[in-house]
């Protein structure tokens, strides 16, 4: 193409049809597939360093600084900054530098505005083989967006409500003198560069923007602003990942994901981070970048693109990796297989093979089945490590093994104690610290569910060894909670009341004999089963928390009625339990 000449080894000048220069960075092996990547405002080329590292090995990265940005020249208006101007811009430098093969792009900011501008036009068809999208939404898609929140549903006001704050700093810009003034007197770099920091996973030191970067690309928003009063449908036939950050300030992720009318073949991903997401978390980037681009280019589809799959009529949980313990009687059989008709994959683990093979028969093929104890820990590294290698990351942990133990404190033995603290508590401390590992090095965020009970925090004369494991597990899920926030992973404790299951019927009661104990079991599973709650209906209760992740999700009525009341007239429960009026 006229006007094209290298620049040293890595970098090269490119002519735009209105006379300007852009500085394009050439990277990885000249046969690979393409990946063209753009910036976004007020950044320049060098935001997707850390992603070029991560993906030359594989495929050619192109980056480039676009026009007013960066080494590239800067129009000497408004009109310069068009977004039609930046679109024909990004279809040249892709011509350039792949003539022969359409180009993989990843935008970030306004350059997934531009790319979606580019992806959405004519000319995209056999130019533009996928586009993944961070931070960026299409202009045109904005303002529809913007006015189909205008009605009465709580839901749609409270999202538009927070995409106008967010988009506030874009009226300033509009305004005469004082941006420039902002960004010259060095308010606006400092400004960035302290949002950058409030990403507290970020592998990466912030950077204060360059403030010429910044004064001239103010540009950008002052000749598109207008494109938000009469949009344009638009629409495209390429493949569109959207990576949607769920701490960006700037843009929302119902503003960036509710996509559907634009593209037919849509992927979603709500990621852990900031804005600056290419800058802060290159290899999550890279990683996923890459998945469509294999996929694209005839790789299989991982279990990360199907997930995110937006197709209408597909499961709730469709093509997630749900992983269930205890999953062979009760509660945990009935989850399993709530799970697997919502479209999960469920990965079901118990100790008691009979058992585990009658699930098995009832998932079928929507269910993978491991035999392992949750008291073992080399056990429990194992099973995480094949469930790893075999079938992906879970996106749901669900620790549910549980085992019952009845009798004052007094009766109970050194060995009950150890028994009850090894399966409830040392098999949740087990899931959550391998398979919650798995996900921070995923770095997709999930849920972890730990089945706790009422009886963490309803006191009980002959439940003490029962009730302490299970408080233990809800602090540690509240604990866990906070500290896990910030990678997109959601703890709940489950909280049962009674659950007409067959724990009574293998409970054990400390302190009396044989026959006392057979008459123990009769008679609380007599209570359970007039109480009729079925493991159904407690299944139905830990999708909705999985869905909602609520900080403890009680389940029944009483377990409910006993949280408001531990909160409000604890000493009212201690009487009732002094009393032995509590549920045993």
């Amino acid at each position: 193409m006229a006007g094209a000449a290298w620049q040293a080894s890595t970098g090269r000048w490119l002519d735009t049809e209105d006379g300007l220069r852009l500085s394009v960075h050439v990277h990885g092996p000249s046969d690979a597939p393409t990946v063209l990547a753009v910036h976004g405002y007020p950044d320049d080329h060098s935001i997707w360093d850390g992603v070029v590292t991560a993906l030359t090995d594989r495929y050619r990265v192109v980056t480039y600084d676009v026009r007013g940005a960066g080494e590239s020249d800067r129009p000497t208006g408004t009109d310069g900054y068009r977004i039609d101007q930046l679109t024909d811009d990004l279809y040249r430098v892709a011509e350039d530098v792949s003539p022969d093969r359409p180009v993989h792009l990843l935008a970030h900011d306004w350059g997934s505005v531009q790319a979606w501008h580019a992806v959405t036009d004519a000319r995209a068809t056999g130019r533009i083989a996928s586009y993944t999208s961070i931070s960026g939404p299409c202009l045109d898609h904005y303002g529809q967006w913007l006015r189909s929140k205008l009605r009465p549903n709580p839901r749609d006001l409270r999202e538009l409500a927070a995409q106008l704050a967010f988009s506030a700093y874009i009226a300033f810009f509009q305004l005469p003198a004082l941006p420039e003034l902002a960004w010259r007197s060095g308010i606006m770099p400092k400004l960035i560069a302290n949002l950058e920091r409030l990403d507290p996973k970020s592998a990466a030191t912030p950077t204060r923007p360059v403030t010429a970067d910044g004064v001239h690309g103010l540009e950008l928003y002052r000749a598109n602003a207008g494109r938000l009063g009469e949009p344009e449908r638009r629409h495209t036939t390429v493949p569109v990942q959207v990576l949607a950050p769920t701490g960006d300030p700037f843009v929302s992720a119902p503003l960036q994901t509710q996509v559907e009318a634009l593209a037919d073949d849509l992927r979603v991903r709500h990621l852990p981070g900031g804005h600056w997401l290419p800058r802060s978390r290159p290899e999550l980037v890279a990683r996923c970048a890459a998945e469509l681009v294999d996929h694209v280019e005839g790789g299989e589809q991982t279990r990360g693109l199907r997930r995110a799959q937006v197709r209408p009529g597909r499961g709730e949980f469709a093509d997630q990796l749900v992983l269930i313990t205890g999953a062979g009687n009760g509660i945990g059989r009935a989850t399993a297989q709530a799970f697997a008709e919502a479209g999960a994959h469920v990965i079901a683990a118990d100790r008691d093979r009979k058992a585990l093979q009658a699930t098995a028969q009832l998932l079928g093929e929507a269910a993978t089945t491991y035999e392992v104890d949750v008291t073992d820990r080399a056990a429990m590294t194992d099973f995480a490590l094949r469930v790893q290698a075999e079938l992906g990351t879970p996106d749901v942990v669900i620790n549910n093994a549980g085992i019952g133990l009845a009798g004052a404190f007094l009766d109970t033995s050194v060995a009950d104690w150890e028994s009850v603290i090894d399966v409830n508590l040392w098999g949740v401390i087990h899931g959550c610290r391998l398979f919650g590992q798995q996900m921070v090095q995923r770095a997709e965020g999930g849920r972890i569910i730990n089945v706790a009970s009422a009886a963490a925090y309803l006191p009980s004369q002959v439940l003490p060894a029962y009730s302490t494991t299970k408080a233990a597990v809800l602090r540690l899920s509240e604990c866990l909670r906070v500290e896990l926030a910030g990678d997109g992973i959601k703890v709940t404790a489950v909280c049962p009341g009674m659950v007409n299951t067959g724990i009574t019927t293998s409970s054990r009661f400390a302190g009396v004999d044989e026959a006392e104990q057979a008459k123990r079991r009769r008679a609380a599973t007599e209570l359970y089963q007039r109480r009729d709650y079925s493991p159904q209906r407690a299944a139905e209760e830990i999708l909705r928390a999985t869905r909602r992740a609520p900080a403890i999700a009680p389940v029944t009525p009483e377990a409910r009625a006993g949280l408001v009341l531990s909160r409000l007239t604890p000493r009212l429960l201690r009487a009732a339990a002094r009393a032995d009026l509590m549920p045993k």
